[in-house]
């Protein structure tokens, strides 16, 4: 499990109010922001409520390369921290980069 700890100074993308269609958006564009910028350590804050969010922060988070590990905050079950990766194969980084426009959108 992630021995990270929730830190003010991390990037956080807060999804209160968003639908899971356009929360799924955010969390791709957020993940690939902050790896371009080479910050690896984010915070997802999705909320409790019914865990709607949270399950598809987490299906994002499962299905993506550059995330390594996740798992929810232990001092706050309505925030997922997230480790992306530091080092993928290069071929693999050139043809994310090629794959991935200025916004982080699939092409």
């Amino acid at each position: 499990m992630m021995n990270l700890l929730y830190r003010k100074s991390m990037p956080q993308l807060d999804l209160h109010g968003e639908t899971s269609d356009s929360a799924r958006v955010l969390v791709k564009e957020f993940l690939n922001d902050n790896y371009k910028m080479g910050l690896f350590e984010i915070a997802i804050v999705h909320g409790i409520g019914e865990g709607i969010l949270k399950k598809e922060v987490h299906k994002v988070l499962k299905e993506s390369r550059i995330v390594e590990e996740y798992g929810l905050d232990n001092f706050n079950s309505g925030c997922t921290l997230v480790k992306l990766t530091r080092s993928i194969d290069k071929n693999e980084k050139k043809l994310y980069n090629k794959r991935h426009n200025s916004k982080g959108e699939r092409i």
